[in-house]
């Protein structure tokens, strides 16, 4: 685990801002460890050996230690805002990120343990910049400048400090080993928890069902009890380490105590010098002592951010950059020798598929679960780029259009359709923000979900309604918008014949080119043509079976 990440410094402000000004900070505490420490020799030393007083003395004291209180204080200040500061900006970088490698790469990401790395994960950094950075700055500025005035005074507790000072990194740099990977199991205990409950949570109305919600009890029990035995090994790792620690440098400040006792008594130093240096000598040691003390602390939110870099370090897909898309209301769309293969998986979930998409046609992918017609629709919108073949509009390749103007030309309705919380309406205007009231309540009764009122309540991703009704307000949210085509995952599943049949006549009538994947009957007989999607036991390629002129 490194101290600093330097990825940390690139990809946020806020952390360099912090780094110049905590190295600020710590020469200036440094500076006034000094002082003080000569202070306080001064005074004791003069009320010892000569009766002085000690009000001047004591004033200057006062005022030292007030600019380490202020120091401390902005320290604590500076350090929290960076942290906060930091967060924010790693967050948007991931959701970001996280959209432009789109649904293809966060399918195969676990929604929950993404979602808990983005929230409790990165919490864990504030204690790696209120605690951990300050004392590793301190670590490497007040040392320095301690046994640098120690020398001045008495050479040989200086270098007694010398050597003995590098035994903390050196059994720090140990106990670091052995807390990396703690922090990573005990990540990786979270993230399963979290996905695990959110799997529990989802399927609660399943289970209930089935009588099984009394079965999870205990599978939850033996998760919760894996991320309790991290979370206790690191904690047990961290007391452990902080009394090694502790020890070092208590038998090291004893070191340098007996050597100053020992040249004091024979008359070899005086008695301010060895004052000042019995005072210097824990302050060399401490940064070092609190570095390890803070660093199980801050561990956590190291291992976090590294998760988070993993994520903004993979590769976006190559796009392309132009904006100037043909217009598919007048141009027909091609799929050649398509091929899509999802990683980790050996067989292709597309292979050699070929599709000619006229304007204003109306086209159904049939074929068996899995045979890879969800996969055309992911195909065409950019979601996933084709190992071989390609999709040409206009005589170019969609991968040449930046795929916000290139999806701009689409209306999408997935297997499954999100829906955020707020009214119908809402999601709705997701589609088209600018639809009148007019245009709601025309989409609502084109996707056969009239009886819907547009101002009713939708619930945290769709709870309030069910299943039917979301693919429905999904549907109508296509609808609303201008896009010359559909693209249609089961749009009618759900709907009863009379329903679907309203759907399929305005499908029919929009004028727009729809392709859809569909298996009810009465889909597959609207279509202008129905593509087989699948391969044969021969590995041939989908065949195309045409029904032109079928009305719907």
């Amino acid at each position: 685990m490194k101290p600093l990440d330097p990825r940390l410094l690139r990809r946020a402000k806020a952390a360099r801002v912090f780094l110049v000004g905590s190295v600020v900070i710590g020469v200036a505490t440094g500076f006034f460890i000094v002082v003080q420490a000569v202070l306080l020799a001064h005074a004791i030393a003069g009320v010892v050996l000569r009766g002085d007083g000690v009000g001047r003395v004591a004033w200057l004291l006062v005022g030292v230690v007030v600019a380490r209180a202020v120091l401390v204080w902005v320290q604590e200040v500076v350090a929290q805002r960076a942290a906060a500061a930091v967060k924010s900006t790693l967050r948007r970088q991931v959701l970001e990120h996280s959209l432009k490698l789109g649904p293809a790469w966060l399918s195969g990401e676990r929604s929950s343990a993404l979602t808990t790395l983005l929230t409790k994960g990165l919490d864990d950094l504030d204690p790696y910049f209120a605690r951990y950075l300050p004392q590793l700055v301190l670590a490497a500025t007040v040392p320095a400048g301690v046994v640098g005035w120690m020398a001045t005074g008495d050479l040989i507790a200086a270098g007694t400090v010398v050597v003995t000072l590098p035994l903390i990194p050196v059994f720090m740099a140990l106990v670091g080993w052995a807390t990396q990977a703690h922090s990573r199991r005990r990540q990786h205990a979270l993230a399963v928890l979290a996905h695990h409950f959110s799997d529990v949570v989802a399927g609660l109305p399943t289970l209930k069902l089935f009588g099984r919600a009394k079965g999870q009890v205990r599978a939850v029990r033996e998760v919760t009890d894996r991320h309790r035995v991290a979370s206790m090994k690191s904690l047990r790792l961290a007391f452990l380490s902080s009394f090694v620690l502790e020890l070092l440098a208590s038998i090291s400040v004893a070191l340098v105590a007996v050597g100053v006792g020992l040249r004091l008594i024979d008359g070899k130093l005086g008695l301010e010098t060895a004052l000042l240096v019995l005072i210097l000598a824990p302050e060399a040691y401490l940064p070092l002592r609190q570095v390890g003390a803070h660093f199980h602390a801050s561990a956590d939110g190291v291992a976090a951010s590294e998760e988070v870099f993993r994520v903004l370090e993979t590769p976006l897909p190559e796009r392309g950059e132009r904006t100037d898309v043909p217009d598919l209301r007048v141009t027909p769309l091609h799929l050649h020798d398509v091929t899509v293969r999802y990683p980790g998986r050996d067989e292709p979930a597309l292979d050699g598929f070929d599709l000619d998409l006229w304007p204003g046609e109306v086209v159904a992918l049939a074929g068996p679960s899995g045979a890879g017609k969800s996969t055309v629709l992911a195909a065409v919108l950019g979601f996933v780029l084709p190992e071989r073949g390609m999709v040409i509009a206009g005589g170019s390749a969609a991968d040449e259009f930046t795929p916000e103007h290139w999806r701009r030309q689409f209306a999408w309705v997935p297997q499954r359709p999100g829906l955020r919380t707020g009214t119908i309406a809402d999601n709705i205007r997701l589609g088209h923000p600018d639809a009148t009231d007019a245009d709601v309540l025309r989409a609502l009764a084109d996707a056969g979900a009239a009886e819907l009122a547009p101002t009713q309540q939708v619930g945290e991703s769709g709870q309030l309604l069910s299943g039917g009704q979301r693919r429905r307000v999904a549907l109508a949210r296509a609808l609303v918008t201008e896009a010359p085509v559909l693209l249609l995952d089961e749009p009618t599943a759900g709907l009863d014949a009379e329903a679907e049949a309203e759907v399929v006549s305005h499908l029919r009538r929009s004028g727009r080119t729809v392709l859809l994947v569909a298996h009810r009957p009465a889909l597959l007989a609207a279509a202008d043509r129905v593509v087989e999607v699948g391969q044969t036991s021969l590995g041939l390629r989908p065949s195309l079976r045409s029904r032109a002129g079928v009305a719907g």
